[in-house]
């Protein structure tokens, strides 16, 4: 088994590292083996990772036995890694797709998904693992991902500060928590900021009204978060017509039924998520 040092070194014979890509690669051995541990990781799994480089969280998903589809958008890295794990894939434990992860479609066998993320498609990732979630209910597990650190307190809302959009809607299909916190030092190149492991469960909550309706919700009051609720969802929102049976017209008559409940004049990092799903019911009742 090579260090991760040396898968590092090994790529860097094909390029250096492209960091508009997003490519700061993790050197340190124990904490990708405690991104494997926290997962979970037995050779009863399907992994996706998203990113894998050089390899290094690659080869130790492998080692657990478990089956891997690794997913790779810039040409040196796949390269490398058909090199390097060429006996991996002539036997089926490593399927390497060369792509781009927002665009190619997974396979539906995935279990858990573990990877050390481009920082820059953080949020269009978490949309996309949700909507691959909600069609593959009972298949995906549990999601281990290293991101920027300021992005996992926004997933969390540990603090007043991180509550927002992003939390907020994650909050309806996953239970999400904090692990470690990981030094610049530990990558390669370098970033310029702390970055953080974290954790996703999902939940398969029922909600009381469509989860569409809640986060187009959430979304239009925390695009103008200093704003008070009555104000900014006065208007509907742009897509509410994609909701079958929903219009614009149906939303205003909706909201104006509820301009004196008091949630109306609040300001929406003033809300826990019970409260807007509360609201939603009311939204839905209203139309009525």
């Amino acid at each position: 088994m090579k260090s991760a040092r040396d898968l590092i070194d090994s790529l860097r014979a094909y390029q250096p590292p492209n960091t508009d890509l997003g490519q700061h690669f993790l050197v340190d051995d124990q904490l990708l083996s405690v991104m494997v541990e926290l997962a979970e990781v037995s050779s009863n799994d399907h992994v996706l990772e998203i990113g894998p480089g050089p390899g290094t969280l690659t080869q130790a998903l492998l080692e657990t036995g478990a089956k891997v589809t690794a997913i790779e958008l810039d040409d040196g890295p796949v390269l490398h890694l058909d090199n390097i794990f060429s006996e991996q894939q002539n036997n089926g434990e490593l399927n390497l797709l060369h792509g781009d992860a927002l665009v190619q479609e997974w396979p539906k066998s995935i279990t858990k998904i573990v990877s050390n993320i481009p920082y820059q498609i953080s949020s269009p990732l978490i949309e996309k693992i949700t909507k691959f979630n909600a069609l593959n209910e009972t298949s995906l597990q549990s999601v281990i991902l290293m991101v920027q650190q300021e992005f996992a307190q926004r997933l969390t809302m540990a603090h007043p500060s991180d509550v927002g959009s992003l939390g907020m809607t994650v909050a309806l299909d996953w239970d999400v928590e904090e692990h470690h916190v990981v030094a610049p030092h530990s990558f390669s190149p370098q970033p310029a900021v702390h970055s953080q492991v974290v954790s996703l469960h999902p939940h398969h909550t029922i909600w009381p009204t469509d989860k569409r309706l809640i986060r187009m919700m959430i979304h239009q009051a925390f695009a103008e978060r200093r704003k008070k609720i009555r104000s900014t969802l006065r208007r509907a929102p742009r897509r509410i017509s994609r909701l079958k049976g929903w219009h614009a017209q149906r939303w205003k008559e909706s909201i104006a039924s509820l301009m004196d409940h008091e949630v109306m004049d609040l300001r929406p990092e003033s809300l826990q998520l019970d409260d807007w799903v509360e609201l939603a019911v009311g939204v839905e009742k209203g139309s009525n």
